[in-house]
């Protein structure tokens, strides 16, 4: 009987599951048994083992091969344990020293020929090998810039199984992989592009200052779309430990762009209005995956034409964007992801979105009641700026009016303000006003009651609720941190509330 033993790495979320994989080679009947709650995918990793062993030149033993992932009790999804179970499988036949693969952690799909190809989730994966004190790390060669984003473990990258074995039975050595240097990143769509919209810019400004939600509204080529593709050039770039939390989260999703593994600018998602609550939140039959939600995390999410969302769909997201993430529930296990993203709504306000607005809308008052109503109330009270656009006029268009300001321009704004609120917020855990909870808010950084007449008011006639009085409060300081207030003032707070009931009101 022989017995050999490797390392893999399981996900679960965004965080990595260490799996020993354990391979015991006995007489009988030729046979291969996997045990350990694998899926289909994981089960049909021994015919792709079986075939990469024999077309790099070796022999697949011809023996009762056992196969254990452990922990059994956890689910083992996914391709990236092939190259573990051949390197198991060739330890146990003494084709490579068992002792220099006890320890050695490894990932990887394997192709038919023996090739090592790339998978989902190495970041997570590598980071849950250096927690636990691995000291080496074997993974595709395409996948060996992001495994390197890990301090403190040696990366190794494979371009097949030969390579593998060649490395460990010492005699071709795999260099430790050095990341290449990270290409820069394209500049994004620039705000001086969007003409006019003097409210529509003041909002993406104060939403990436204080990172609060968004409904833009109005007729078609008002500038709604342009406004949210340019919120997340105003967003300062990713601190390196954002940058590793949004890089897992794209790495284990599929969409991490080639030739660059680290995420260092906020991401921007904007799915089509036919997608289902699993596209936008996340789940799946198999493994659970991040939707739309959690791969814009510390981004934007944006959905143009949102009544045109099932609402059940979009109601999903409630709860989401209180917590900051989102737990989904399967029989097989759970899953959480972060999706602490700034949603960005953005709707016609009639279904027949005449550009000319009222003057040639065909829309029966009931119609527009109905299409608006698809936006349900629990959500809407959760947007921060609510922003009417009017149709942009031939003068902004044509005349050559004073040139807009600049993404660069804004940005520095935001720059400025966010350092402000950071140094307010400093030693509560948070980092800018859309987190602050209302309690908090009140008790610790009251507002004068002078300046709060008008949003009393509104409290009073039922036109704001309790927590949109909260939200008209974390606005208002925003607005006080973009003038370089030390507090919040009458006219602050006057600002916020129009942001906040300008819907309403049209």
């Amino acid at each position: 009987m022989a017995l050999a033993r490797t390392w893999s790495v399981g996900l679960v979320g965004v965080h990595g599951a260490m799996v020993e994989v354990e391979v015991d080679l006995a007489p009988g009947v030729p046979t291969v048994v996997l045990v350990g709650l694998p899926d289909a995918v994981v089960r049909q990793s021994i015919d792709r083992v079986r075939a990469a062993v024999v077309n790099v030149g070796h022999e697949f033993p011809l023996r009762r091969v056992t196969i254990g992932l452990s922990p059994a009790a956890m689910p083992k999804q996914g391709s990236g344990f092939d190259l573990a179970l051949a390197v198991a499988v060739l330890a146990g036949t003494r084709v490579v020293p068992a002792d220099r693969v006890r320890d050695l952690v490894l990932l990887g799909e394997l192709g038919l020929d023996g090739g090592v190809r790339a998978v989902r989730g190495v970041l997570p994966a590598v980071l849950a090998a250096a927690r636990a004190g691995h000291g080496s790390v074997v993974v595709p060669r395409d996948n060996a810039d992001e495994a390197a984003l890990v301090e403190g473990i040696e990366v190794l990258a494979a371009g097949s199984l030969a390579q593998v074995v060649a490395h460990l039975a010492g005699r071709t050595p795999i260099p430790g992989h050095t990341r290449s240097a990270a290409p820069e990143a394209p500049p994004g769509p620039d705000l001086a592009d969007v003409v006019g919209q003097a409210a529509g810019r003041r909002a993406v400004e104060v939403a990436a200052a204080g990172g609060h939600h968004v409904f833009l509204s109005g007729p078609p080529g008002a500038g709604k779309t342009m406004l949210a593709e340019r919120l997340p050039g105003l967003l300062p770039p990713l601190d390196e430990r954002s940058s590793l939390e949004v890089t897992a989260i794209a790495s284990i999703a599929g969409t991490l762009p080639p030739g660059a593994p680290l995420v260092t600018r906020p991401t921007f998602e904007a799915p089509h209005h036919s997608a289902s609550t699993v596209a936008l939140v996340g789940g799946g039959s198999g493994q659970i995956r991040p939707g739309a939600l959690c791969r814009a995390h510390l981004g934007v999410l944006f959905l143009d034409e949102a009544p045109e969302f099932p609402r059940a769909v979009l109601d999903t997201l409630r709860q989401p964007l209180e917590r900051g993430e989102v737990t989904i529930h399967r029989a097989s296990g759970s899953a959480t992801f972060p999706c602490r993203a700034q949603l960005v709504l953005a709707a016609n306000p009639c279904p027949c979105a005449s550009a000319a607005g009222d003057v040639a809308c065909t829309c029966s008052p009931l119609e527009r009641r109905r299409y608006q109503s698809r936006l349900s109330g629990p959500l809407l009270d959760r947007i921060d700026l609510r922003v009417q656009l009017p149709a942009v006029t031939r003068a902004a268009w044509l005349d050559g009016l004073a040139p807009p300001e600049s993404t660069a321009v804004v940005a520095r704004r935001v720059r400025v303000a966010r350092s402000a609120a950071a140094s307010r917020l400093a030693g509560t855990g948070l980092a800018v006003n859309s987190q602050v909870p209302g309690r908090l808010l009140r008790e610790r950084w009251p507002v004068p009651r002078g300046a709060l007449a008008l949003a009393e008011r509104a409290l009073e006639r039922g036109s704001l609720s309790v927590r949109g009085f909260d939200r008209v409060l974390r606005v208002a300081w925003t607005l006080a941190d973009l003038a370089g207030a030390t507090s919040p003032r009458a006219e602050h707070v006057a600002e916020a509330l129009g942001m906040r009931l300008q819907r309403a009101a049209a």
